[in-house]
C-alpha cells in the first residue's frame, strides 16, 4: 500500500508527517522504529499523523512519535510543521487553527507562511503532573553524575522537561548527562534535558538532548521551557531570542499571562510516496 508524506524540518529538528484522517493507518512502534531509520527507511527525529478531531472547537489532532517509537504528547518544532503542512496539502485553508494533542490544546497563527507562530498552554511545575518522583523545590534539585554535582530544574509543556544553566554550550556533556536522566528513575516517563548558556537577559543559547531520540539540532518545547525556567528564576526578561544549533527562536514568556508564544521557521523538504506494507 503506498502512502504520501511530506519531509519537513523546523531548524534542522526533522519530521515525516502523514495525513492519516482518511488512511487510519495504525502506526506501530515496530513500524516507526523502521521508517525512522536513515539508511533503510525515510529517516527522521519525530513522526507526526494529522488526525481528525471529534471536537468542533478543535480543528485537527495531532499525534507525535519519537523515533523509537514512543508516542509523546508535544513537539513546538514539529507543531509549526504540522501546520505549515496543513496549508501546503490544502486540507485547510485556515491561517490560524486549533490542534489537540492527548493532553493540551495548541493555537497556530500565519500558517501560510514559513514562519508560524504558536501559543502554547501554562507550564506546569506540579511534579505530580510532570512526572517527577520528588516534593516541589523552588531552587530545583542535584544530581551526583560520574562524581559532578549537576543542578537542574524541571517543568513540563506536556511533555517533561529538564533545564540545566551552564557555563559554556559548547563544553557541556549533553549526551553523557543527557542520556543518564533521560532514564533516570525520578522520571518514570522519561525526560528531554535542556542545557542553556545565559548571554544577556535577552538571549540564551540551548542545546537538548530529547528521550528516544538523543541531541537533536533544535526542539522548540526544549527552548520555551529553558525560557520559562529563566524567567521564572528571573534570569532572564519575558521576551528572549533562543539560539540553537538549527537556528533561531523567538519566545515570549509572561508569568502573570501564564501562556508561551514562540516564533520560528518551517521548511518544506520534499513529498514521496512509501509502499507501507515494507514495514509491517
Amino acid at each position: 500500500m503506498l502512502i504520501n508524506f511530506s519531509k519537513m524540518h523546523g531548524l534542522g529538528n526533522d519530521f515525516a508527517i502523514f495525513n492519516n484522517i482518511n488512511n487510519k493507518i495504525i502506526f506501530t512502534k515496530s513500524i516507526v522504529r523502521k521508517l525512522s531509520n536513515r539508511n533503510i527507511g525515510i529517516g527522521f527525529d519525530q513522526l507526526i499523523l494529522v488526525e481528525e478531531s471529534l471536537n468542533q472547537k478543535i480543528d485537527f489532532f495531532y499525534k507525535i512519535f519519537n523515533s523509537d517509537g514512543t508516542e509523546v504528547f508535544q513537539c513546538v518544532n514539529g507543531v509549526r510543521c504540522f501546520g505549515r503542512f496543513i496549508y501546503l496539502k490544502n486540507i485547510s485553508k485556515k491561517k490560524d487553527i486549533f490542534v489537540m494533542t492527548k493532553n493540551q490544546t495548541i493555537f497556530l497563527k500565519n500558517i501560510n507562511k514559513n514562519i508560524v507562530s504558536v501559543k502554547l498552554s501554562q507550564p506546569i511545575f506540579d511534579p505530580c503532573k510532570i512526572p517527577f518522583l520528588k516534593e516541589y523545590s523552588k531552587n530545583g534539585y542535584h544530581v551526583l553524575i560520574n562524581s559532578k554535582k549537576i543542578k537542574y530544574f524541571i517543568v513540563s509543556l506536556g511533555n517533561p522537561h529538564c533545564v540545566i544553566f551552564v557555563d559554556n554550550i559548547s563544553l557541556a556533556e549533553v549526551d553523557m548527562i543527557g542520556s543518564f536522566l533521560e532514564k533516570y528513575f525520578l522520571f518514570p516517563m522519561g525526560v528531554n534535558v535542556n542545557f542553556v548558556e545565559i548571554v544577556s537577559r535577552k538571549e540564551i543559547n540551548v542545546r537538548t538532548y530529547e528521550r528516544g531520540v538523543g541531541e537533536t539540532k533544535s526542539c522548540g518545547s526544549g527552548a520555551c521551557a529553558s525560557v520559562v525556567i529563566g524567567v521564572k528564576n528571573n534570569f532572564l526578561n519575558k521576551n528572549v531570542l533562543v539560539n540553537l544549533n538549527g537556528g533561531n527562536l523567538n519566545i515570549f514568556y509572561e508569568k502573570k499571562l501564564k501562556n508561551i508564544l514562540l516564533s520560528g521557521n518551517t521548511a518544506h523538504v520534499y513529498d514521496g510516496k512509501i509502499n507501507i506494507n515494507n514495514f509491517l
